[in-house]
């Protein structure tokens, strides 16, 4: 199958302007709230504006079924995870990463974080929405490629939506202050909610594997998203931050760093950290 290059370089302008409007956006209310941490909730909403204007852009060159399929995943995983985060951070004042990172502003504090915080949010949405856009191209029919795509995305979703359920309910609990949470996912890997960014963005690439040329110019995606939840903002700046709690220790020592596995026996030890 030939892949519509002209059409997809094109699509990709349209992309970033997407991604680039929900950023600006998001921006403006956050200035007018005085408080950048919504700028989370941005990141899976400018990857749906992303698949719905590409499925609109693609409408006279992709397979109908694999842009339908490639768009309602990305919306489901994008919105559930803006909602999330709206929930999570609703009451609560500005994000401790944004506060240090906004201390560090050499002139205004607003214009600084436009172009640390959103400006590299977007292009970074631009990047790994690649398989999103690459796969809604595709002309041929969808094979053992898409289905083996939707179900990797169907675990990441799994994990990322009842990791982030099951630390909810934890910490709502008034007992459980001052308490590691390492129950259900957690006690199988630190980050289930990471695990499960890093399932969803490979299946999404899987999608694209029906074409050469997609899965050639798409996997730069997953592989930059997996650097990020592993090396970047995810997991290593995390556990930066909870390295010095008590108890995290031992559940470091016991618990999987990235993927599920089963915890390893250790001696029982009270535990007194707080999970975040």
């Amino acid at each position: 199958m030939t892949f519509p290059w002209a059409a997809f370089a094109a699509n990709l302008a349209w992309a970033a302007g997407a991604a680039l409007a929900v950023m600006l956006v998001t921006f403006a209310v956050a200035v007018r709230k005085g408080v950048h941490r919504i700028v989370d909730c941005a990141w899976g909403l400018a990857f749906t504006a992303v698949a719905l204007v590409t499925f609109v852009a693609s409408a006279d060159h992709g397979d109908p079924g694999r842009r339908l399929l490639v768009t309602a995943l990305t919306a489901v995983w994008g919105v559930r995870l803006a909602v999330h985060i709206a929930r999570r951070g609703r009451g609560h004042g500005e994000d401790p990463r944004y506060e240090d990172l906004l201390a560090k502003a050499p002139g205004d504090r607003n214009l600084y974080a436009l172009r640390k915080v959103y400006l590299l949010q977007g292009a970074l949405v631009w990047l790994v929405s690649l398989p999103v856009q690459a796969a809604q191209y595709i002309t041929g029919p969808m094979s053992a490629w898409a289905v083996a795509g939707t179900l990797l995305w169907a675990v990441g979703v799994f994990f990322e939506a009842v990791g982030d359920a099951q630390l909810a309910r934890f910490k709502a609990d008034p007992a459980h202050k001052g308490r590691i949470m390492d129950r259900g996912l957690w006690r199988y890997t630190r980050h289930p909610n990471y695990f499960g960014d890093f399932c969803v963005w490979w299946g999404l690439y899987l999608i694209t594997c029906d074409s050469g040329a997609a899965a050639a110019v798409s996997l730069v995606s997953p592989v930059v998203m997996s650097l990020l939840l592993t090396k970047g903002s995810g997991q290593r700046l995390l556990e930066r931050r909870m390295a010095d709690r008590p108890g995290f220790a031992e559940y470091a020592a016991r618990t999987s760093g990235f993927f599920p596995r089963p915890p390893k026996r250790t001696v029982s030890r009270p535990r007194t950290g707080a999970r975040r």
